[in-house]
């Protein structure tokens, strides 16, 4: 009968996989070949140190090595404890040893100086040594001279595709399962194995970490290990949760903690240094959302409404990397939407740098658009890049346009729109519907697609959301419409970012389906409310009626109101019935209850003091203070304390209310920020 440990060896060695390039470099040293003495393997838990110093020692075995492995877990931290243990296994091995193995070496991390400096130098026959940790060699290991020509090191990364699928199906998985294993586990060994061993016992595999609470548990353990503090628990939860941490972030939500946690985030093994920040292995990433989803839903919404704040507040003032940056995390937040294979991009192939175009771009756009386009559409898109080129955005993979986003802005050529039967619809609904404000703009998004499905291209969505998601939150737009073609494929994408189906544009062929919406209505703040509940749910629909403000007012009654306002500047209770409660000045349909008097009567006030910064402000400031803020009884009494004649004081203050009224309007149509007074000088 064969024996046990050989029968566990044999079934050890069969299930092994991938990690060729070590194995090689092992060989190497095995034959004398190479240079190296010393491998230093490292990698987080469950990614297959482990297994690979079990295969190391099998090789070494079967070349007739004599081989010593000593499992440093089970070794008490110092070094009589480690000459102990190494004695010991030499003794059982019958001989010096030629190749020591040693693992778990994280956990001896306080006797790494003594590690390298006595024992090491000080073993007999100077034999191949391979340590084999979580963290990454500390610097003398490397940087030391001496050292660094005869250590080698070797990060353990996530198995690639091929890897996990042979992993998957030498546990005896059916084959109908093993793409749904492999897309789970994310190329990490532990949980592949964990994951097919859960759908042997249910007989079909999960369909989300989530629905295996305790293989989320195993990985926590295995992988995360222990969390030093409240802050850094909430750190990691972040980390999980954005697509890059900074320490920015952190300090958003962690306070004066942020330095600390950051520090401790980046020395982890299972999270990785990007340029820019920090990014967990993807199977981490996952495993530590469905557990805080388990046992914290409360604490899983804080974070992410932490993290949608600082995106949100961040797009509207954020320019260059900064924004892009933010624009990745956007993108990544909506990984639960319609828009899910965006999600899978990003987590396989990371995120993706949209550009502007340029004249040598236009012939590659145009012959994506004439993939499932006519004739005429192409015609069409021509005339645009040529006369207004500066609104292609383009992503180039390998140098080549692989797809692009042109979008249109009103005012623009009457000429050129009413060229366009696309543009010229949607702009005489608008005008029949809502007409834009002097000072608003529309916006059209006109043309999209990619090499690959044409507007189905994940690239082609990455670059419509893009460029769209900037314009949205940072020009003074009355109506946004995106024109699509594939309503199939865009219409739940636009039902999930509450925009409303307007029109189906029959000519030209194929049929244009628009959808849009009034940001006058629905606000820019109020839209990304919605977006931040519906990044965690998934829901779609139109934002509640509740968050909607009145329909738009037109300039003329808009000077009327704000008349009235200032007449009733100390009175909230009549403001409340002031028809600027249902404008931006107010935040209409940015509370439960409309537009806030309180509010108004404020952006009213320091609007008033901003005139100060203005040439000659002054005077007007003085003027509409006496006349309103501190008002005296009569307009006479207030030219009198000014010491002005009574008709100079009338012209000041029509002059006055006239400026006063043209910044109130800017703020209205967003041409100007109301939120800080700053933002009015």
């Amino acid at each position: 009968m064969t024996p046990l440990t050989t029968v566990i060896e044999q079934a050890r060695r069969q299930a092994f996989v991938g990690r060729r390039f070590e194995l090689a470099r092992f060989d190497e040293l095995l034959a004398g070949t190479s240079s190296w003495r010393v491998m230093y393997v490292y990698g987080p838990g469950g990614i297959g140190k482990t297994a690979l110093l079990a295969e190391f020692g099998a090789r070494a075995t079967a070349a007739g090595r004599t081989t010593v492995a000593v499992d440093l877990r089970d070794v008490e931290c110092s070094p009589d404890g480690l000459r102990a243990s190494y004695d010991w296994a030499a003794t059982r091995a019958g001989g010096d040893p030629e190749v020591v193995l040693l693992d778990g070496y994280e956990h001896f991390a306080a006797n790494d100086a003594w590690v390298r400096d006595q024992f090491l130098p000080g073993l007999v026959g100077d034999p191949i040594v391979v340590l084999s940790g979580q963290a990454s060699p500390r610097d003398p290991w490397v940087t030391d001279a001496g050292w660094r020509q005869v250590v080698s090191v070797h990060p353990l990364a996530a198995l690639d595709l091929a890897d996990s699928r042979e992993l998957v199906l030498k546990a005896a998985t059916p084959a109908e399962h093993v793409d749904a294993l492999t897309d789970l586990g994310c190329g990490h060994p532990l949980t592949l194995a964990l994951l097919a061993e859960a759908t042997k016992t249910a007989g079909a595999p999960p369909g989300d970490l989530a629905d295996v609470p305790d293989l989320v548990a195993t990985l926590a353990t295995r992988v995360i290990g222990s969390v030093p503090s409240a802050a850094h628990a909430t750190g990691l939860a972040v980390c999980a949760h954005a697509w890059l941490t900074t320490e920015d972030l952190l300090r958003r939500i962690v306070g004066d903690d942020a330095p600390s946690v950051w520090a401790w985030l980046e020395s982890r093994p299972f999270v990785a240094r990007a340029p820019h920040g920090l990014h967990p292995h993807a199977l981490v990433r996952d495993a530590l959302e469905a557990d805080l989803i388990r046992r914290s839903p409360e604490t899983y919404r804080r974070v992410h409404r932490a993290v949608h704040g600082h995106v949100a507040s961040g797009l509207r003032r954020a320019d260059g990397f900064d924004r892009q940056l933010l624009l990745d995390q956007n993108l990544w937040l909506h990984r639960h939407s319609p828009l899910s294979a965006l999600y899978l991009m990003m987590r396989d192939h990371g995120p993706t740098t949209l550009v502007p175009g340029e004249e040598t771009d236009h012939p590659a756009v145009l012959a994506i658009i004439e993939q499932s386009d006519t004739t005429a559409e192409v015609a069409r898109a021509a005339r645009w890049l040529a006369e207004k080129p500066e609104n292609l955005r383009v992503v180039r993979v390998d140098g080549e346009v692989a797809a692009f986003a042109y979008n249109v802005l009103w005012p623009a050529d009457a000429e050129l729109c009413d060229a366009d039967p696309v543009a010229r619809e949607i702009l005489e609904f608008a005008a029949a519907t809502s007409p834009a404000r002097p000072g608003e703009e529309i916006w059209l998004g006109r043309f999209v697609g990619g090499r690959d499905g044409y507007q189905r291209d994940p690239l082609a969505v990455v670059a419509a959301a893009t460029t769209a998601t900037v314009d949205w939150v940072t020009r003074p737009l009355a109506w946004a419409f995106v024109s699509a073609v594939d309503a199939e494929f865009w219409g739940p994408a636009m039902d999930y970012i509450a925009f409303t189906h307007h029109l189906d544009i029959g000519q030209p062929v194929p049929s244009h389906v628009v959808y849009g919406n009034d940001w006058r209505r629905l606000s820019v703040e109020s839209w990304q409310d919605v977006l931040g509940e519906r990044e965690l749910t998934g829901e779609s629909g139109p934002a509640p009626a509740a968050m909607l403000r009145p329909p738009p007012l037109a300039r003329s009654a808009f000077d009327d109101a704000v008349r009235a306002a200032l007449r009733d500047l100390r009175r909230p209770d009549r403001l409340r019935g002031n028809l600027l409660m249902g404008s931006a000045l107010a935040g209409g349909g940015d509370t439960a209850n409309g537009g806030d008097a309180e509010r108004l009567g404020a952006v009213l006030t320091a609007a008033i003091d901003g005139l100060a910064h203005e040439p000659r402000g002054e005077r007007l400031v003085r003027v509409l203070d006496r006349t309103f803020r501190h008002a005296v009884p009569s307009q006479e009494a207030a030219a009198e304390l000014l010491g002005l004649p009574f008709s100079t004081y009338r012209r000041h203050l029509g002059r006055a209310i006239e400026r006063l009224t043209d910044v109130l309007w800017e703020i209205e149509t967003g041409q100007r920020r109301g939120d800080e007074p700053a933002t009015w000088n």
